[in-house]
């Protein structure tokens, strides 16, 4: 699925990282708490979270992920667009909660298990 896809599909806002709507992504995960996604997320190309601070970016930084989605409309700060852009990252921001958001994504076709390409 294309990043592209998963804003229309979330009805997101581009927040930065327009020039990189095109790309491919094959799953996705969501949580609030970034030990978990240290943990346990693997392969992994989007991440949905409600967390609002830096660490979020630098953990989707480490895991190799393209794109954030920002859920429940919670918008980025100026310190996490720049660190995004700095790494060539997607920011999007949705008012969808992330029960329905990750919902709308599995249902569209997006894998949580990153084999589903």
């Amino acid at each position: 699925m294309k990043i592209s896809e998963i804003q229309a599909l979330l009805e997101a806002e581009v927040v930065c990282g327009e020039d990189h709507l095109d790309r491919e992504v094959y799953s996705a995960c969501g949580s609030d708490m970034m030990s978990d996604v240290l943990a346990y997320v693997k392969d992994q190309a989007v991440l949905l979270t409600g967390l609002v601070n830096p660490q979020v970016v630098r953990t989707a930084e480490m895991m190799d992920m393209i794109c954030i989605v920002f859920v429940r409309s919670k918008s980025p700060t100026e310190e996490m667009i720049a660190l995004a852009k700095e790494s060539g990252m997607v920011l999007l921001k949705s008012r969808k909660r992330m029960y329905e958001a990750c919902g709308k994504l599995y249902a569209g076709g997006l894998s949580g298990n990153g084999d589903g390409r």
